[in-house]
């Protein structure tokens, strides 16, 4: 049985089956895209910190504000990852490792948390995906919830299986 948290309009995550060897199933959504396209495989130790990390960087509204005013979305996107110094790092988000890895991310905040994100590998399920430029805005506040809700069921059935 798979248990949801979100909305894939905006930000979901999926959780599925136990796997052996601290793994489970977890599918994140976002723009109505899947980002775990090819690898939805999460270990859990890492990936409950991971998650957890970015609600606290949320809830304290330490994340960036608007980088480049008056651009789209799509834009700052492309400046962000064409930039090469550590500005752009300042806007990397939800690097919960492996199973985002096919995914390039940045956040910043206007009124609301808006997550633009990319496909990079030539491989990607979807062709018409790959080079496009997908943007989500959600209440910072909605985003926390849905995070801290799932990694809480994470943690809940990593320390005490079923």
């Amino acid at each position: 049985m798979t248990r949801r948290f979100g909305d894939r309009a905006t930000l979901a995550v999926e959780i599925g089956e136990v796997e052996p060897h601290q793994l489970r199933v977890v599918d994140l959504w976002a723009a109505d895209k899947r980002l775990t396209t090819e690898d939805n495989s999460a270990f859990l130790p890492h990936f409950i910190g991971a998650m957890r990390s970015s609600a606290a960087q949320v809830r304290r509204r330490d994340v960036e504000p608007y980088p480049f005013p008056g651009l789209a979305p799509e834009e700052i996107f492309r400046l962000l990852h064409a930039d090469e110094t550590e500005f752009r790092e300042r806007f990397w988000f939800m690097q919960w490792g492996e199973t985002v890895d096919n995914v390039s991310t940045y956040a910043y905040l206007d009124e609301h948390l808006v997550i633009v994100f990319a496909f990079w590998r030539a491989d990607h399920p979807s062709p018409d995906d790959l080079g496009r430029i997908f943007v989500t805005r959600i209440p910072p506040e909605e985003f926390v919830a849905t995070v801290e809700q799932a990694a809480d069921l994470l943690d809940a059935e990593f320390v005490s299986p079923r």
